[in-house]
């Protein structure tokens, strides 16, 4: 638990109990209408505590709840909520922080998801950790992302931002793909490979950590590069300051799909250059009391446990 005094739980007391929470709003899985249960009882909680309750309009859709919340836009609730309560897993974390970057709205995240590496009070716990964050007694973290561009031609075809990661792989042609890589202006090699990730250290613990890249603690402030299935076994991920610009550059006659976190991708032609560089917007996530980085690593990631054997 943060002691008292701490710069991060004074930082928290600043953004939080001296901008009175009024509005929340609830997002639930994307199309999961049995998270319908969980949002009727978290939005019981904030009522209990007299604050109004929004509710994300295909969230609304999905679980039927139209007819009992103010039913609100991703525009409206960045523009109108003091805090965002995300029900779900990972992705509905990563798509209501991309929806809502510009907006700087903070966000809980309980999980009703698999893992939940940024959802990260348990469902059962729910009651108890969202009430001692309404009550000023959590920790606030900041992740920051990445703005991504497609230039074609040195005309902009493509602009988004991502918290986890961007991923240039070979979508579904089947074959490795071959591309020039370029930091701050300077060449730096040129990979033929199945693709690359460049990830942020909120996106180390997602698909590059499959792909055999390291894990970054939130408080660092670098970019990981990780190849994909490289066509040499000298490629070898590499982390980068958060200051520099990366560009991919597609070449010839090699087309790519580039993913952003997962949930957006654009299709890329040859000569294409994927623009990657820290975003101006960040994303605040509110922790409950006791959080640690570390205990949820070694929870989710099953750190220490015995081997089990048939």
């Amino acid at each position: 638990m943060p002691d008292i005094e701490s710069p991060q739980h004074l930082w928290f007391n600043l953004c939080i109990m001296r901008l009175p929470i009024k509005t929340v709003a609830l997002f639930g899985k994307y199309e999961s209408p049995e998270v319908g249960a969980a949002v009727l009882h978290i939005a019981g909680i904030l009522r209990a505590r007299g604050l109004a309750v929004w509710i994300e309009r295909s969230t609304a859709k999905s679980t039927g709840l139209e007819a009992d919340f103010v039913v609100a836009s991703y525009e409206e609730i960045g523009a109108g909520a003091d805090l965002g309560i995300v029900l779900g897993g990972d992705g509905t974390m990563l798509n209501a922080a991309r929806r809502l970057a510009a907006f700087d709205v903070p966000l809980v995240g309980i999980n009703e998801g698999r893992l939940g590496f940024l959802t990260d009070i348990a469902r059962n716990d729910a009651e108890v950790g969202l009430s001692a964050i309404l009550d000023g007694k959590g920790s606030v973290e900041t992740r920051f992302m990445l703005d991504v561009e497609v230039l074609r031609a040195q005309d902009r075809a493509f602009r988004t931002v991502a918290l986890n990661d961007v991923v240039v792989n070979k979508g579904q042609i089947g074959r490795m793909i071959e591309f020039d890589v370029r930091i701050d202006g300077e060449f730096v090699y040129t990979q033929r490979s199945d693709g690359m990730i460049v990830s942020t250290p909120t996106g180390s613990t997602a698909y590059a950590l499959s792909a055999n890249g390291p894990i970054l603690h939130p408080s660092v402030v670098g970019i990981a590069l990780v190849p994909l299935c490289p066509h040499t076994l000298t490629a070898r991920p590499v982390t980068l300051p958060d200051s520099c610009t990366i560009d991919i550059v597609l070449l010839a006659p090699h087309d790519a799909r580039v993913h952003f976190d997962g949930q957006e991708h654009f299709d890329a032609i040859a000569g294409d250059c994927i623009r990657v560089q820290r975003s101006a917007h960040q994303v605040r996530l509110l922790h409950p009391p006791g959080y640690s980085y570390f205990a949820m690593l070694r929870e989710k990631l099953h750190w220490s446990a015995s081997p089990r054997y048939p």
